[in-house]
């Protein structure tokens, strides 16, 4: 891997064993960064790690529950003991169900009959998991004045999508979050933006098995008439917004959806 536009920096990528997470770990790595593959399962990030390593880059394997705190903090702090330091974060992991019993991905509910132990878990691991690593990047992002923040959110919350409160709700207060810190975290040398996707990810797998004709009729929504694809789609955009060319960008929301949605 001939290192390019990251080349010498250091990514932390949550998500990062399968989907979107691993399509931005390769692509960053292919830029020269050195990843921090960061995911639930041990099998998952080692084998990505392992990937990256075998096509000539550098990478670390993190088993980390997004959920839980200390596992956040010492994700970072591992991170930083491996590379040094870190100048890249993206916040892609996201838990659906409940702790108890975890899915792949949402599933149809009317707001009044909202689980609330399942609103609890998908805020832990969406909102207040990014949160959490954003905390844990900042003082070193901060001493070297620079920092590339990335989370993601989804117009399902943007739109309001029926029968998504949980999802919807926690990806909206990402969306607040990331504004929140670009207006203060901007005299740091930090930009913090949003992706919100369209893509093929395991959690649509499982929309597709629930609902085929709901996906079927999503893609007739996509004037790209596709859902896009977590390596060709997402990495780059990923890159961009880690790299030079994105430095005066900031507290932004970057709609990767194909079309479907042209919100101002």
């Amino acid at each position: 891997m001939n290192g390019k536009s990251l080349q010498g920096k250091v990514a932390i990528v949550t998500g990062a064993g399968r989907g979107i997470g691993r399509g931005i770990a390769m692509a960053y790595a292919a830029e020269g960064a050195k990843v921090a593959v960061v995911s639930r399962t041990p099998s998952t990030v080692e084998a990505v790690a392992r990937e990256i390593k075998d096509a000539g880059g550098e990478a670390i394997g993190i088993a980390c529950d997004v959920g839980q705190r200390d596992q956040v903090f010492a994700a970072v702090d591992q991170t930083v003991k491996a590379f040094g330091t870190v100048h890249i974060l993206v916040n892609n992991a996201q838990g659906f169900g409940t702790e108890a019993e975890p899915r792949a991905s949402t599933v149809f509910m009317a707001m009044e009959d909202t689980d609330e132990d399942e609103w609890e878990y998908t805020f832990r691991t969406g909102a207040t998991a990014s949160l959490w690593f954003m905390k844990a990047v900042f003082p070193h992002m901060k001493a070297q004045y620079y920092g590339k923040i990335i989370n993601f959110a989804s117009s399902s919350g943007q739109m309001g999508f029926p029968g998504n409160t949980c999802y919807n709700a926690t990806k909206e207060a990402i969306r607040a979050l990331t504004r929140t810190a670009a207006n203060e975290w901007g005299q740091h040398g930090i930009t913090v933006n949003v992706i919100n996707p369209a893509l093929e990810t395991r959690a649509f797998d499982a929309w597709k098995t629930a609902r085929p004709e709901f996906v079927e009729a999503l893609k007739e929504k996509i004037p790209m008439r596709r859902l896009g694809d977590p390596d060709k789609d997402a990495g780059p955009i990923a890159v961009f917004l880690a790299s030079p060319g994105s430095d005066y960008m900031t507290g932004g929301t970057f709609m990767l959806e194909g079309g479907m949605h042209t919100l101002p």
